[in-house]
């Protein structure tokens, strides 16, 4: 199998904020299980890569560079096999996200979708907004300012001016919802699926029926909604976070393309991995009937 070539380009450091290290280190994992299974994979930088390109035609990646997301797509629309798709990377923007998602009908906040120099405490006012969420809209997080908890529309005027201010255009606006955060990890076609508690980012996978804070909360239905957004969003490798409220019913406040995986990193690679490899042996098959 050493004749599957394939190119691994790893994330920019400037779109991995805190998580640096946590990023290459599950990269690098699933490079060492593809090489395992028989592959030869090239690493890559995303500057590299938006430079000199690659001329393997199977990518591996977590780019989130719009000029590396831009050249993804164009080596899809030439036959490539991507993963995760370009066009996936792309729709997990903040602004494309949550318009993709409302427009699914994915349980998703209440949203409004501003310019960063609109005047916009009349229309939180009008809409029963206090507090809420801002986010940045027209490119993955960079910085931890990029998502900021305000409490009043005053002071979500007053977050929206410094957005303006750092160069950012856009920007999504969330209705807090109250419940417990729950992080969460799949890929999509495998059985692995794995969540946790947000207040204990260390704590271990615990079934639904243990969980007190929300007794309609069950797995299934969780991994059945991040499904469908996986699907929507066209995202494979994928990671988040939703809210649950007390009544049972949750809403995914964000979705990831391939996420650190932290705190279920060796289990997730192997799996990762083996949805590569059946990708690769899908698409030879495909090419092989034409």
């Amino acid at each position: 199998m050493a004749d599957i070539k394939i190119a691994g380009i790893m994330r920019a450091g400037a779109f991995s904020p805190n998580h640096i290290g946590n990023d290459s280190t599950i990269f690098n994992i699933v490079a060492d299980q593809l090489r395992k299974r028989g592959c030869e994979v090239s690493v890559y930088s995303e500057e590299q890569f938006i430079s000199s390109g690659v001329r393997e035609d199977i990518v591996v990646n977590m780019c989130r560079e719009p000029r590396s997301i831009r050249l993804l797509q164009q080596l899809e629309d030439n036959g490539a096999l991507v993963i995760n798709s370009g066009y996936g990377i792309e729709n997990c923007v903040r602004e494309r996200m949550a318009r993709i998602l409302l427009g699914s009908n994915i349980p998703y906040p209440e949203s409004i979708i501003v310019s960063t120099d609109e005047a916009i405490r009349d229309t939180l006012t009008k809409a029963r907004i206090s507090r809420c969420w801002i986010k940045r809209g027209d490119s993955h997080t960079m910085h931890n300012e990029d998502v900021t908890y305000v409490r009043h529309p005053e002071e979500a005027q007053e977050i929206l001016q410094e957005y303006f201010l750092r160069g950012i255009k856009r920007a999504v606006i969330n209705r807090h919802i109250e419940g417990e955060q729950i992080k969460f990890y799949g890929i999509v076609g495998t059985p692995f699926f794995y969540w946790l508690s947000a207040k204990d980012s260390s704590a271990e996978h615990r079934p639904a029926s243990k969980r007190n804070s929300a007794p309609d909360f069950n797995e299934e239905k969780l991994k059945a909604l991040c499904t469908a957004a996986a699907d929507v969003l066209d995202v494979r490798i994928y990671g988040g976070d939703c809210i649950v409220s007390s009544d049972g019913k949750i809403r995914i406040i964000d979705f990831d393309d391939w996420p650190s995986f932290a705190p279920c990193r060796q289990e997730a690679a192997v799996q990762i991995a083996k949805y590569i490899m059946r990708a690769i042996k899908e698409r030879t098959s495909a090419l092989g009937r034409h």
